[in-house]
């Protein structure tokens, strides 16, 4: 799988880690940045990652904060982006079963890196399950539609 990375100075040591397990998973990770810890503003490294998705240039996204929240938020600013913040595994794994999410966000500052070792290996795992979660995701964009 090619995966987008990117986080904020406060998701930076997550994001190099990260980096490295992808590779030894087998996956092509492509960094977006940060590419320091000095203060930097998030959307500038989001929204990239959630354009790229969103153009199907990669096949998903990472995106990294202190909290993972205005990173959700940037990304899902995106038409065709369904990202995801989690904080553990379940919530990884009904992001991917119930609505086919694209990008996952997290918090460096509130998941533990075991437990975002753990969150990342369910999400690049677990299938969607289609059905009525689909016809809820078609929804999401044509809210017209049935």
């Amino acid at each position: 799988m090619k995966i987008a990375i990117g986080s904020d100075h406060a998701g930076f040591e997550y994001k190099g880690k990260l980096m490295s397990l992808l590779a030894y998973l087998g996956h092509e990770a492509l960094d977006y940045g940060a590419y320091s810890e000095e203060s930097t503003d998030y959307p500038e490294w989001i929204r990239p990652v959630a354009e790229a998705v969103a153009r199907g240039e990669v096949d998903r996204g990472i995106v990294l904060g202190g909290s993972g929240n205005g990173e959700a938020i940037v990304a899902n600013r995106v038409p065709g982006v369904r990202c995801t913040l989690c904080w553990n595994v379940d919530s990884a794994r009904y992001g991917r079963q119930h609505n086919d999410s694209n990008v996952l966000s997290m918090g460096q500052r509130l998941v533990t890196w075991e437990e975002a070792r753990a969150i990342v290996d369910a999400w690049l795992t677990t299938e969607f399950e289609g059905g009525r979660h689909l016809r809820r995701i078609n929804q999401i964009d044509n809210p017209d539609a049935d």
